[in-house]
Order: structure tokens, then C-alpha cells, then sequence
């Protein structure tokens, strides 16, 4: 079994004459409690390319100390990393093998490095009793356990926060150890530190600065990539909005393959952007089960209770349980697939060799232009066309065609932000406001049909079904409502289209 913690440190430089100021000192600091030495034995795994350091990700095994066995970290912020524990075994446990998976692909791990440390620990309490932090000095010896024997020492000292701490309190004693003469340590773990000085650090080349519109399409293209491969293990675990932030990069990485079709070889393309298709709609199983439950309770919730009649909130509560486990399990089926890992190879081989043609030799703002006028002019066909049937299933239908064809627009502006600025930037902000109100309108279709089905199975269990004809009167004055702004909201955004002559 599994849990997980999220950290927050700060590591300093020391040296075994290094002296600490008076920790009780320190502001908000009630007392400070020395633990004493610990020995600590952990050893770290990798791939043999080093794929998870190249990332910021940490799997080590550690004996010693209250925290023994597996522990995978992963980044969050500067500072910040999520780590999840498991305990001793001789291999790794498969649930943190699931959560590196996207990393590592297929490749085995092994260990590395194997790092030794007298951990000397400091534990500092508020004039309350509650924990604020931990400080340890830490004096570690590296060894490389790969492609050689090298050694390394040196001593650190890291503040780690308490659990729902303050994140400011590492700030105050921050301040109290730079006083003192002690600096922030260059490593942001000890891993990479181990890696450097035992001479096996992960290379890293800094992008160069985007100058054609290939380079700021790339940038877009990996900027999305990265994503969809840090998310993986977000997904896994069931984070907050993590399915939806997957499932935008995954429709962003597509549209970016079909908008520069003159820069990236549509044809050479065109399988990867079917299996982005296939990726975002088995995660849109689980994200629109989310979005439907979290509508259909707002809306029970605006309702007096005066008629709120038979169990409406038990059977939702069933059916969104019902809808939720099996799509949570579909899920982590998908993530699972070997689909999923073929989709993950054909990201890095798109990287690795991406199919350039003339076009992204070009000068950004002529070419980046053109593609996002396309994808304007593409929308504008479908707002027109939505707008002529009268309401009901045909106009549901086109508008709804019309919402996907905003996405793109909006995601061909946001990609060319970086080169075109600031008309980029107003369309592409325009452009989410038409998207916002088609994608409440069809939220909208969606919500009508399962309470029609609610409703169905409330009324043959013998319950009322009065609330729920209530409530789908409310989604359809809701969809009515949004179909009446759309032209004003559209036509603000038509304003905010690129001229060619932007960013040239």
C-alpha cells in the first residue's frame, strides 16, 4: 500500500565547521527539539539514460530513519515535490512502476548512485506545540553504482516544512541561516548533486531562443508533449483536474498538427493525431462524468427545498457513483495500454525528428498569421451556420460543431502568442469566451439528456419526478440564454482578428 505526502524544502551549502545560528531564535519559533543522529542508506534507480533525473524525478529505496522503504518524488513547483511511499520490498512496488511509466516507457530501471547519510536532526515547534519545520545537517557520501566507482562528501543543510504549514516560515528561516553566512545550495536534491559530482548528470541543452515559425511551433508542440507525460502520473493517482489538464494538452498537441500543416508535415502527422484523438476521448469518459455530476448538484443546489421532492440528491449521488467508478477504472486501463505507450513513443520520435517542411523556415509573424486567419475564418463559417436553423437538435448539433472549431482558433492564437504578442494574445482571449459560452451550451444538451433519464428511472421506481422536470427546464433557459449572447459575444471576438500585417 501506497500514501503520499507533499513536500516543501529548502536545501543550504554547509561544511562539517559550519555553525548554526540560534534556531530558537528565529521568528515563531516556541522551541527546538534535537533528535539526534540518524543513518541513512538509500539508493537510487534510473534508467540507463538517466530519463527520470533528466526530469526531476526521484525513485530511491531507503533503509534507516522513521520513513523506510520506496519513495518516488515528483516536482510540483521550485520548492515543492509530491512523494509517494511504499514499503520495503527487494523490486520496485508496481504502483510507483505504473507512475514512472510515462518516463520510462519500456526501459528498465537500475540502480545508480547509493547515497550514505549521518542526518542530524532539528525539529522547530511554535510557542503552541505545532510543528513548524525540520532542519537537518546532513553529511553524505555518494556512490556511483553505474558505469563506474566514483565517490563524492560533502555536508548540507535542508529545512523541510511541517505538514499544512506556512510556507512562508521557510522564508524566515531562510533568512536566519543567510545571516549567519549560510547560502542556498546550487542542487535542488541530493540526487542531482550525486549525479554531478560522481560525473553522470543527465545532459540538459537550454532551447535556443525561437526564431522561424518551426522553432515556435516546436516549442508549442514540446511545451504540450511534456505535459501530457507529466500529467500521467497525476491521472493515475486522481488528482484534481488532472484528467482535464491531460486532455486539453492532448487537444492542443492535435490542433497544433492540423493548424501548421505548412510547417509540420500533415501527412507524416496524421496517425500521431489520430491516436491524440483516441487518447482524448477515452480520458473525456472520466473528465465529463466530472463536469456533468459537478452541474447536475449546482443546479439541485440552487432549488428551494419547497421542491426538492422524493430522493433526487440519494439518486444522484448512485448514479454518479456508479458513472465515476467505471470510468475511473477505463481510465487507468487506457494509461495502461500498450496503445498508450506507442502513443508516448511516437511523441519522442516527433521530437526526436519532427517532419519540417518549407514553411517553418519561414519568418514567424507571416507564416503564424496565416494559419491563425485560417482557423478564424474556418470558425466564423461555423457560427454562421449554426446561427440559421431554428432551436433544437440541428441547431444543437452545429453549435456544437462550432465550439470545436473555437478550440482550435484559440489554440492556433495561444501557440502563436509568443511571436505575434499582444493581437495573439486579445484574440486568443476573445476566442475562449466563445469557446466558454458553446461549451456551457452544450453542457447544457448533455445535462437535459441524463435528467430526461433520471427522470425515466425515478418515475418507474415510483419516486416523483416533478425536480428533475424542474431542473431541465432551468437547462433549457440556460442553453436559450447562451444561444442569445453568442452573437454579441462573437463579434467581439471577430474584432480581435489578427491582421496580416501582425507581428511581421
Amino acid at each position: 500500500m501506497a500514501d503520499s505526502k507533499r513536500e516543501v524544502e529548502r536545501k543550504y551549502e554547509a561544511t562539517d565547521a559550519t555553525r548554526l545560528p540560534d534556531l530558537g531564535r528565529v521568528a515563531g519559533v516556541g522551541s527546538v527539539a534535537h533528535e539526534g543522529v540518524m543513518e541513512l542508506d538509500a539508493v537510487y534507480y534510473d534508467t540507463e539514460d538517466l530519463s527520470l533525473a533528466a526530469a526531476g524525478v526521484t525513485l530511491r529505496r531507503r533503509t534507516g530513519g522513521s520513513d523506510a522503504g520506496w519513495h518516488l518524488k515528483l516536482p510540483v513547483a521550485a520548492d515543492v515535490r509530491d512523494e509517494i511511499r511504499a514499503p520495503l520490498s527487494e523490486t520496485v512496488p508496481a504502483r510507483l512502476t505504473a507512475l514512472i511509466r510515462s518516463r520510462v516507457l519500456d526501459a528498465p530501471v537500475a540502480p545508480v548512485v547509493r547515497l550514505l547519510s549521518a542526518r542530524d536532526v532539528h525539529v522547530l515547534t511554535g510557542a503552541d506545540g505545532t510543528p513548524l519545520a525540520e532542519l537537518s545537517v546532513d553529511r553524505v557520501r555518494a556512490e556511483r553504482l553505474h558505469g563506474g566507482d566514483r565517490t563524492a562528501a560533502w555536508t548540507e543543510i535542508e529545512v523541510e516544512l511541517a505538514d499544512d504549514g506556512d510556507p512562508a516560515f521557510l522564508d524566515t528561516v531562510g533568512r536566519a541561516l543567510e545571516e549567519a553566512g549560510i547560502r542556498p545550495s546550487a542542487s535542488h536534491s541530493k540526487l542531482a548533486r550525486a549525479l554531478t559530482e560522481t560525473g553522470q548528470a543527465p545532459e540538459r541543452g537550454d532551447p535556443a531562443e525561437p526564431r522561424t515559425a518551426g522553432d515556435h511551433v516546436l516549442h508549442y508542440v514540446r511545451r504540450q508533449a511534456e505535459a501530457i507525460v507529466a500529467l500521467d502520473p497525476a491521472v493515475r493517482r486522481g488528482l484534481p483536474d488532472s484528467v482535464h489538464r491531460m486532455r486539453v494538452a492532448t487537444r492542443r498537441l492535435r490542433s497544433a498538427l492540423r493548424t501548421y500543416r505548412r510547417v509540420l508535415d500533415r501527412e507524416a502527422t496524421r496517425a500521431l493525431g489520430a491516436e491524440l484523438k483516441w487518447l482524448a476521448g477515452e480520458l473525456g469518459v472520466d473528465r465529463d462524468q466530472e463536469v456533468l455530476d459537478a452541474r447536475l448538484r449546482a443546479r439541485l443546489d440552487e432549488l428551494p427545498r419547497t421542491v426538492a421532492f422524493g430522493p433526487v440528491r440519494a439518486r444522484l449521488r448512485l448514479w454518479s457513483a456508479a458513472g465515476r467508478s467505471g470510468s475511473r477504472r477505463r481510465t487507468t486501463a487506457v494509461l495502461d495500454s500498450a496503445r498508450h505507450l506507442d502513443l508516448l513513443r511516437a511523441l519522442e520520435a516527433l521530437l526526436a525528428d519532427p517532419p519540417l517542411l518549407p514553411g517553418a523556415g519561414a519568418p514567424p509573424g507571416d507564416e503564424l498569421t496565416r494559419a491563425v486567419r485560417k482557423d478564424h475564418k474556418r470558425l466564423a463559417r461555423r457560427i454562421a451556420r449554426a446561427l440559421e436553423p431554428e432551436p433544437g437538435p440541428d441547431r444543437d448539433a452545429a453549435l456544437h460543431s462550432a465550439r470545436k472549431a473555437a478550440k482550435r482558433a484559440r489554440y492556433a492564437a495561444e501557440a502563436a502568442r509568443p511571436a505575434l504578442g499582444k493581437p495573439a494574445r486579445k484574440a486568443a482571449k476573445r476566442l475562449k469566451a466563445v469557446q466558454s459560452l458553446l461549451g456551457d451550451h452544450q453542457d447544457s444538451v448533455v445535462a437535459r439528456e441524463t435528467l430526461r433519464a433520471l427522470a425515466v428511472e425515478a418515475h418507474a421506481a415510483g419516486e416523483p419526478s416533478f425536480t428533475w422536470g424542474l431542473v431541465y427546464g432551468r437547462e433549457e433557459a440556460a442553453a436559450a440564454a447562451a444561444e442569445r449572447e453568442l452573437p454579441g459575444v462573437w463579434h467581439r471576438a471577430a474584432r480581435a482578428r489578427i491582421g496580416r500585417s501582425s507581428g511581421s
